[in-house]
């Protein structure tokens, strides 16, 4: 017999956690995994529209570490189980990568603009994602257990999926857009 992708368990507006407990589809918790669920599909889209064959592996191991991001997110607290770990070494790469992208860059000396070209505005998009999801993680933990790495990781993430912007716009050609305030 075939796996249904459909359970009709969610019908009334709730969700089971990892663990069985349920909760409304509109708690923190289910908006926390499901934006770093979307985050990760526009990890993926980014993925799929850079030649660079070392950032497209690199993103695939992001995307890895969203799951087990979303699984620990998606877990009961209250329960003890087994979920996959983000580890400091997961941060200290997003660090090691955004240290040698950011070698290659002019310096940054003003706020610059989202945009340059479609990959470009996927990283701006991405990071805005990530941005949200980490606000909401945040959130969570004031109510609920959440691990601190969780929130690190997003921070970190948020900061590489800015500098990758500035990266592949370099790689492409594309000018980087100065924000100049309106005068008054």
């Amino acid at each position: 017999m075939a796996f249904k992708i459909y359970t009709k368990t969610g019908d009334k507006g709730e969700t089971s956690l990892f663990g069985g407990k349920r909760l409304p589809k509109s708690h923190i918790r289910i908006d926390s995994y499901g934006t770093v669920d979307e985050l990760n599909s526009f990890i993926g889209l980014i993925r799929d529209n850079t030649e660079d064959q070392a950032v497209k592996d690199l993103l695939k191991t992001i995307q890895d570490r969203l799951f087990a991001l979303g699984s620990n997110l998606a877990s009961d607290p209250s329960k003890e189980m087994q979920t996959p770990d983000i580890l400091e070494s997961d941060i200290k790469l997003l660090e090691d990568e955004m240290d040698r992208m950011d070698a290659d860059l002019p310096a940054l000396k003003n706020f610059i603009l989202p945009g340059g070209n479609s990959l470009v505005s996927f990283c701006h998009i991405a990071r805005c994602v990530c941005r949200r999801a980490e606000r909401l993680v945040v959130a969570l933990s004031l109510v609920d257990a959440v691990d601190d790495i969780l929130i690190r990781y997003l921070n970190r993430l948020s900061d590489y999926l800015f500098i990758l912007g500035r990266k592949l716009g370099k790689d492409t050609g594309a000018e980087e857009v100065i924000w100049t305030p309106r005068k008054t």
